[in-house]
């Protein structure tokens, strides 16, 4: 994998951005009209439309104390596909424990879609159902 490749370097600064949540920067990375796809049947998912849905989305992943630690990348001219695993530590709830692989779809240097796509759907429904009602 190139890892100089100009569409990692774009999701690791997002990933930055979200670590120190710096949500003001995120304009440096998303698209205006960016689209994220959470799929499922629990109260996150759903498609989330413009820079401000995106950051409340992600505001919303803190209360699950969700974490996520990198896999592999892959990367093309207009895609990254990123595998993690990412969990929570809950302390009074069913943690979560998942591998999960994100499709970014990059145009003009910004990320423009993300579809989501979990290794276990019904293990993160039922999570995130507890969480969040």
């Amino acid at each position: 994998m190139n890892t100089n490749h100009p569409n990692v370097a774009l999701i690791h600064e997002f990933f930055r951005i979200y670590a120190n949540n710096e949500t003001e920067q995120l304009s440096n990375v998303l698209a205006e009209d960016i689209k994220w796809h959470i799929p499922g049947k629990h109260p996150l998912a759903g498609t989330k439309v413009g820079i401000p849905a995106v950051v409340e989305y992600l505001g919303q992943l803190s209360k699950a104390a969700f974490q996520a630690s990198p896999i592999v990348m892959g990367v093309t001219d207009q895609y990254v596909i990123d595998c993690h695993r990412n969990w929570s530590n809950l302390e009074a709830s069913t943690n979560l424990d998942n591998m999960s692989c994100l499709l970014w779809k990059i145009d003009n240097g910004k990320i423009v879609e993300v579809y989501n796509f979990p290794e276990d759907q019904h293990k993160v429904d039922a999570f995130f159902g507890e969480v969040y009602g």
